[in-house]
């Protein structure tokens, strides 16, 4: 059993490096299709949101990447890894994955087809990987500036979207459940554009650029929320942090929630993650978010 583990892990590293030459960002995954490294700040609860920015392995999709020296890196942490993940939404492919399941009792590739015909679009040849249960994920790319989110049935039930922060199961994984494949005819296509019509369904409906303050947050308020607004990928997380204990420090924190919110949503975060930021703020100053 160690032997076909260590050839399953052997064998993954080798199709992820060629992913990698793809210019697709991989991370290596365990038997259950999730990243094969945990989380250095598992037994830290009180820790704000890290994406990489420790520089320790385990953060999941941020740890992918193309540089076949870290990639070594990744798999040599985990030699239980089985498969390989491939990252969506990171340039230059900007990926964007349609994962037609087949577990939900429903047609999704009718699905798709209603879908197309309703809004006038067509799905071009492109590559499509086959899963151990009979769906299929379908590689398109998406515009550099417009960032996809994930999504689970909100398209049409049994369709699934992998889209910024998500990943992709690689061709050539071995899971609990089977190895994946591409589909014949398309391993040797590249990722074809998104339909425009489809990509609107896609992206989620325009937010207001600049947020309004509750009217207590004053000036400084608004300039807390737009000092959010000006970050980068990277650094969104630190500025929400540090905006967000200003706030409480100064008595405007439950005022400013919301739109602190709204700012880190238009810079790329969850909501998730950001009332996880806001509120590791409030307990820092000493405040119940």
């Amino acid at each position: 059993m160690a032997t076909t583990d260590r050839q399953a892990t052997t064998l993954a590293l080798a199709h992820a490096l060629s992913a990698a030459e793809r210019g697709l960002a991989v991370l290596p995954l365990s038997r259950t299709k999730l990243p094969a490294l945990r989380s250095p700040h598992r037994d830290d609860p009180s820790a704000a949101p890290c994406h990489g920015e420790c520089g320790a392995f385990g953060h999941g999709v941020y740890d992918a990447s193309t540089d076949p020296v870290r990639i070594r890196e990744l798999f040599a942490a985990a030699p239980w890894a089985t498969g390989y993940g491939i990252a969506c939404g990171l340039p230059p492919h900007h990926l964007i994955g349609i994962d037609l399941d087949t577990k939900s009792g429903t047609d999704s590739s009718a699905a798709l087809r209603e879908l197309a015909l309703r809004h006038l679009f067509t799905i071009p040849d492109t590559v499509v990987v086959l899963t151990p249960s009979g769906g299929r994920h379908l590689w398109l790319t998406g515009p550099p500036d417009a960032a996809v989110p994930n999504s689970a049935g909100r398209l049409a039930p049994g369709i699934d979207i992998r889209g910024a922060g998500g990943y992709l199961v690689g061709p050539g994984s071995r899971t609990d459940h089977g190895t994946y494949g591409t589909a014949p005819g398309t391993a040797h296509l590249a990722p074809a554009p998104c339909p425009p019509a489809l990509l609107r369904l896609l992206l989620p409906p325009p937010r207001p650029t600049h947020p309004a303050t509750h009217p207590s947050a004053g000036d400084q308020g608004q300039g807390l929320v737009q000092f959010v607004l000006a970050a980068h990928e990277g650094q969104r997380n630190t500025r929400l942090f540090w905006a967000a204990c200003r706030a409480y420090e100064n008595g405007i924190g439950p005022a400013l929630v919301a739109p602190l919110i709204s700012a880190a949503l238009d810079t790329g975060l969850t909501e998730r993650e950001a009332r996880a930021t806001i509120a590791s703020a409030a307990r820092m100053t000493g405040h119940r978010g």
